[in-house]
């Protein structure tokens, strides 16, 4: 990635580098530079050994965080099934049987799960009969149609909370109402994660919550009833969903300049293998229970970060803790093998006092962010928004393609990692707002040329699926960068927290989108295309961060915007 030095006082234009500038011309470069905290990072090495051992350990809560935010895939997904017949059915007869051609009507090329023909004269059949008997007969039966209650035939051994608590028909809004209960807890918990990861510490927030949630989801797997179902649901996100954002920020913060598209790139690629992991692990546990007992209980083990995982320089830094900030990079450089001169080291800390004495910023300045970078914020929000909406709306619709429905979620997941490996090749290239825009640009195109495929053509439909998906991910990692490079060192986790937060209305409202197909087919899709080209076009009033140093003080922020000056922020 281009190299992206801490200025520490200087413009922009003054801190733009060569994308391939060595170690040596960035601790050579000029002046005050020689402080900066990038710089140490480039002499002590980039993306060394110190680096990788902590980026398995980080990939860990990202790979329990993607089994976590959307198990309810699997353990609330509805179920195959199609009403019991009479007259045909017997304790041994199967889900597909010569006689259902008469006996059920077809819907969406398939039987239809919830009615069945009206049987001429009912009366006269008993609970059970023979399916070779003298009523299992076309003639028998009418054209008109009926519910069938709770009396079904199912296809596969397969065991939700559909089936367990008799979820079925005109109540399968319950089962999407969970993916909902999921996210509004990740809008109660992401901005409360934020804030205590910005006060307490990234690694403390990931060990706590991560523990936490397995304990939720161990309870959830005991539920007797939907309405517990639904509150540990709500629990485990409450206090587990900041895994992703903290995880990821921890990362980024943890290598150098030249490493950072990189590493949040790897970081990332760990929550879509989990998808497609997930996918394979409930395909072999079919009982919902024992898949969130598979899923929650090693994720315990997460409260060892407590003592194996370091903490973030740049946030020991701006709270002020300097030899906690100064032992974690002696630390890397030993681990590194790569020489640290102390000096080098006292004079990041004493330019970090001058710099927070100068800065003349509260510990926590909320209130003062928001006033500064309103139209931004409100730009990101939108952006998440839409980008939450159509990610988890095409993962939940992945079960939906037609096929194994566990295949589908595997192919869902891993189609994601060339989407996040693209944004290496174009970011740096192209700049982070072309190719935000252009990736929802292109995502809106296969989501609206969708609606013109039939639903047969199934290969035409996987396909606009794919890309779509693919797009998504490639602008979503991007705009995940991007968030993190737009805002100050002090606040930076606690927006990032509060633009996912707001994008998790997009979530909510995710789980509901396939009730929308019930009015017009490809409802869904325009709805995602509509989303996709309006916030892609908006997506150009960011400013660009490309070659740009990683801002620390609200001035800095602001002076992304700027051209070879300064903002000037008065109270």
């Amino acid at each position: 990635m281009t190299s992206q030095k801490e200025g520490n006082g200087r413009t922009p234009d003054q801190a733009r580098s060569n994308g391939h500038a060595d170690a040596e011309a960035a601790a050579t470069s000029a002046g005050d530079e020689d402080h900066s905290l990038d710089v140490i990072l480039v002499q002590i090495g980039q993306f060394g050994r110190y680096q990788i051992i902590n980026y398995v350990l980080l990939c860990v809560p990202m790979l329990f965080n993607a089994f976590f935010s959307i198990s309810y895939v699997f353990t609330a997904s509805t179920v195959v099934q199609r009403c019991n017949i009479t007259q045909c059915d017997s304790p041994n007869s199967l889900y597909e049987e010569n006689w259902l051609n008469f006996t059920i009507p077809h819907k969406n090329s398939a039987w239809d799960p919830c009615h069945r023909y009206v049987p001429v004269e009912p009366d006269r059949f008993s609970p059970r009969t023979d399916p070779s008997g003298e009523f299992c007969d076309k003639q028998y039966f009418t054209t008109d149609t009926e519910t069938c209650g709770h009396d079904f035939k199912f296809r596969d051994e397969e065991k939700t909370i559909s089936t367990e608590f008799g979820i079925y028909c005109n109540d399968e809004w319950k089962l999407s109402m969970v993916g909902t209960i999921n996210n509004i807890g990740q809008f109660v918990g992401i901005p409360l994660g934020g804030f205590f990861a910005d006060r307490y510490g990234r690694r403390t927030m990931l060990a706590v919550a991560g523990t936490l949630s397995a304990f939720m989801g161990v309870f959830r797997s005991l539920s007797s009833n939907y309405y517990m179902f639904l509150v540990f649901e709500f629990l485990d996100m409450a206090v587990g969903s900041t895994l992703f954002p903290t995880a990821f920020l921890l990362a980024i913060e943890l290598v150098g300049p030249k490493r950072r598209v990189a590493a949040a790139t790897i970081i990332t690629i760990a929550y879509a293998l989990g998808e497609a992991f997930l996918g394979f692990l409930a395909s072999q546990v079919q009982d919902w229970r024992w898949l969130l007992r598979v899923l929650y209980a090693p994720a315990v083990l997460q409260v060892l970060f407590l003592w194996i995982l370091p903490e973030s320089v740049r946030w020991l830094l701006s709270q002020g803790s300097e030899e906690r900030a100064a032992e974690v990079l002696r630390t890397a450089a030993r681990t590194n093998k790569r020489p640290l001169p102390e000096e080098q080291v006292e004079e990041l800390l004493a330019h970090n006092r001058q710099k927070l004495s100068q800065s003349n910023e509260s510990q926590y300045p909320i209130r003062r962010a928001v006033r500064f970078f309103a139209l931004r914020i409100a730009n990101c929000c939108l952006c998440w928004f839409t980008h939450t909406l159509i990610a988890l709306g095409l993962s939940i619709n992945s079960v939906n393609l037609g096929g194994n429905k566990y295949t589908n979620f595997m192919l869902n997941g891993i189609i994601q990692v060339p989407g996040l490996l693209l944004p290496l090749v174009i970011m740096d290239r192209v700049g982070r707002r072309y190719s935000l825009c252009a990736s929802m640009l292109l995502c809106a195109v296969c989501m609206g040329a969708s609606a013109g495929v039939g639903a047969d053509n199934h290969a035409g439909a996987l396909a606009l699926f794919l890309i779509g998906k693919l797009a998504i991910t490639c602008s979503f990692q991007i705009l995940y960068f991007f968030t993190s490079e737009i805002f100050p060192t002090n606040v930076r986790n606690s927006l990032l927290s509060l633009c996912s937060m707001v994008g998790r209305i997009g979530s909510m409202l995710a789980p509901q989108t396939p009730l929308l197909a019930e009015y017009y087919i490809y409802a869904p899709q325009i709805l995602f295309a509509t989303f996709a080209l309006i916030s892609g076009f908006l997506t150009l009033a960011f400013p660009e961060t490309a070659d740009k140093v990683l801002p620390t003080t609200v001035e800095e922020a602001l002076n992304l915007a700027k051209k070879g000056r300064h903002a000037v922020v008065q109270e």
